[in-house]
Parts: C-alpha cells; structure tokens; sequence
C-alpha cells in the first residue's frame, strides 16, 4: 500500500501541503472502507509521520524535526572555521539536513564537501556529538506550507580537525554557495553573530565537544585572517 502510494503520488518538489493532505486524504480512505482493518483512525497521523520519515521526502521525525548534521571545523591552532552566509551578515558553521538512506556520517561528508568544497581526505574526525541537540525555527522563518508540521533542526554535530591545507576549502564547490566569505576564528565564537535561535544549539555542541579539541604542539601559529569567496 505504501509503495503504491508513494509511486502514485506528485513528484518531490511539489508542497508538503498537498502531500500530507494526498496521504491522509488516502489513509482515511483505507480507513472509511475498512481496507483489510489494518488501521485505526487515530493511526493515521502516526503512520503518516513514520511514511514520510522513511520516504525522505521532508525527513521529519513525529515531532517536526528535521534531521540535519553540523560541522566544526580545526584547524592546527584549534581556530574553527567561520562562515558569512551568502548576502547576509551572519556568521555560522556548516550545516546541512541528512538526505533520505543517509547516515549522520555520510551527510556530513557530503555537506563539508558542498558548503566548503573539502573532500573526506582532507579532514580527521575528532568527535561527535553524543545525541541530537535541537533547535526550533521561529515561524516568520518557515515556509507558509510547512508551518504546523515542521518545527525546527535536530542535529548531530561533528568536530572535525583540517589536515589538508587552507586552500583546499573552496566555497564555491557547487553552483549554490552557502558562504560569500570566511575566517579562522578562536574555538569560542562570537555567538552574537549567530542568527539568534541557533545560539542555545552552538553553545551546547562547543562545550560537549571541547573536551575533546586535540593538544596544542606549542609551534608558532599564523594568525587566521578574513577570507572572501574570491
């Protein structure tokens, strides 16, 4: 029934509207007409979370949040790298939802290499986060057919150690850059620069995962500079 419903329904970009209405529009049918008795009708909100959790379409868990990875990236001084959003005055870490057949591993390495166009060779992985931390995105923010059903991020953040070099990051790696610019910055950033309801979630994931930044060799270090997208 699931895949017949997911063969016949519209393609995946159209509105996560239309598609809840499609599946539950098809459940209560199922249901009305007593298809098999499989369900009951206080089933059907739950099934329908689970489908499109499975199905990838929007990745929401039961409670609307979408699963996604964050990054910190080191390099040999323990500075972290500090992204500009493209056309914005706001600074952040590569971050990126986790694509349907997705391990929170794998998308990671497929965000690092999409946002700051390094490849697994490139970087160590020093830690992780132990379990999601999530944040909820304010309404004015989410897309007029989404509200109601998505509810924010919850994500799994990785502490990742350069050991290619500076000009192996390139912020221009696809046709759709997340960054305009970027710097070496100390471990603690200035969470004044971050777009303000993802403060709570980067102060959490730099405090788990600081016990874990690698030991200093005592060399000389560069001073980390501004970078722009050039």
């Amino acid at each position: 029934i699931i895949s017949w419903w997911l063969a016949t329904s519209a393609s995946a970009g159209a509105s996560l509207r239309v598609e809840i209405r499609n599946w539950e529009a098809f459940m209560r049918g199922l249901v009305d007409r007593g298809s098999a008795g499989l369900f009951a009708a206080g089933e059907v909100p739950c099934i329908m979370a689970q489908v499109l959790k499975i199905w990838g379409l929007i990745m929401l868990d039961r409670d609307g949040f979408r699963p996604n990875v964050g990054i910190i990236l080191l390099n040999q001084k323990n500075q972290v790298f500090w992204g500009k959003r493209i056309r914005t005055h706001s600074w952040q870490f590569p971050q990126g939802g986790i694509d349907r057949g997705e391990t929170p591993e794998q998308a990671m390495f497929r965000e690092l290499h999409e946002e700051v166009g390094l490849q697994p060779e490139h970087v160590a992985i020093v830690a992780r986060t132990r379990d999601w931390l999530r944040y909820e995105v304010p309404q004015r923010y989410i897309r007029r057919d989404a509200r109601g059903h998505y509810k924010g991020q919850k994500q799994i953040w990785f502490l990742l150690q350069l050991t290619g070099f500076d000009w192996n990051l390139n912020l221009r790696a696809t046709d759709h850059p997340e960054f305009d610019a970027w710097r070496w910055n100390d471990y603690w950033v200035p969470l004044d620069a971050v777009v303000d309801f993802k403060r709570g979630v980067y102060q959490e994931a730099l405090t788990e995962l600081a016990r874990h930044l690698p030991r200093l060799d005592g060399r000389a270090a560069r001073s980390g500079g501004f970078k722009d997208l050039a």
